[in-house]
């Protein structure tokens, strides 16, 4: 016959099972906590790689630019430059317009009143609609 299991020897079988499982689950936790690290890490690197490039991909546009602008400043036109092998660059520089500064106009006292019939105006317009 079988020997029959103490009840203190079933509770340490069942214990022992249960601390097996429980490992497992601490080493599912771990390596999922090490796999969300390993991908913030990576996408922190990934972004500062993508940074990184287009800093020097503008780097260089500017100095394609640059170097066009000094090929037809030593009198080379954009038709011959074509003819050689060089369109005119995909990034052209920016190159800001001066606003010309508005004159000043005298404040006028009819001038605010005016303002406001405008906008009571305005605000019967939108209400009629």
């Amino acid at each position: 016959m079988a020997k029959e299991l103490s009840v203190e020897e079933a509770v340490e079988r069942a214990q022992r099972i249960q601390e097996e499982r429980i490992g497992t689950i601490r080493g599912l936790a771990e390596a999922r906590q090490a796999l969300a690290d390993v991908r913030e890490s990576a996408a922190r690197r990934l972004a500062e790689v993508e940074r990184e490039t287009a800093e020097q991909i503008a780097a260089a546009e500017r100095e394609d630019v640059k170097q066009y602008g000094a090929a037809q400043a030593a009198g080379w036109s954009v038709e011959e430059l074509r003819k050689v092998g060089y369109a005119e660059p995909d990034k052209k520089l920016r190159v800001r317009k001066r606003q010309s500064r508005k004159a000043s106009t005298p404040a006028r006292p009819d001038a605010a009143t005016s303002a406001e019939s405008d906008a009571a105006g305005v605000a019967a317009d939108g209400a009629a609609e």
